[in-house]
């Protein structure tokens, strides 16, 4: 299993990376999260990859930390979920968000996550709340957006409408800052 890649960053195309480590040159998939992290093309890069091994096919999975692979691998043993779907929920959604959403039960934030629907994100909650509910988690004000949209539901918005505003609210506000830009939000569609 090929663990982590340093090298010289080659290329990129949409969200494949190629990294040449002494002459070889890797395929390496990111999130577009990461994507936008990286060093300029020429210069030196680290990756912490995972190796996804298939019937006719390895394909490598980078992350620029190692916690983002780990939460990584532990979203793959989730039935349904393949290295794509994992994928894309780590590119949508931050890796502090994704653990409180399922620590705390709250499924509708990982239907933010395109290839996530209601019913996947509850199996994800349901499977994986075990596994990271002894898990550390700084439970800082960008935590809030669970809260966020409970009070959104409380007052009739479907999960469609508070998806396309959650967006849009900085995390750093107080609670109160936060509820308010997303009300001002759904007011002005």
């Amino acid at each position: 299993m090929i663990g982590r890649l340093r090298g010289m960053y080659v290329s990129s195309q949409d969200t494949v990376v190629t990294i040449d480590v002494n002459g070889v040159g890797y395929e390496v998939q990111v999130t577009p999260r990461d994507l936008g992290t990286l060093p300029g093309v020429g210069e030196e890069i680290v990756v912490h990859t995972h190796t996804h091994v298939r019937d006719v096919e390895i394909s490598l999975y980078g992350f620029a930390s190692e916690s983002d692979r780990e939460l990584f691998r532990i979203l793959l043993t989730a039935s349904g979920v393949g290295p794509k779907v994992a994928l894309a929920i780590l590119g949508s959604i931050a890796s502090e968000e994704v653990i409180r959403a399922i620590v705390s039960e709250d499924p509708d934030t990982l239907t933010l996550a395109p290839g996530v629907g209601k019913r996947g994100a509850q199996k994800i909650v349901l499977e994986l709340a075990p596994k990271l509910a002894g898990r550390e988690i700084e439970m800082t004000r960008g935590s809030e957006l669970g809260s966020v949209r409970q009070a959104l539901e409380g007052l009739g918005y479907t999960t469609a409408e508070i998806n396309t505003v959650i967006s849009s609210v900085d995390p750093n506000d107080p609670l109160d800052a936060q509820i308010k830009a997303a009300l001002q939000s759904l007011g002005s569609r």
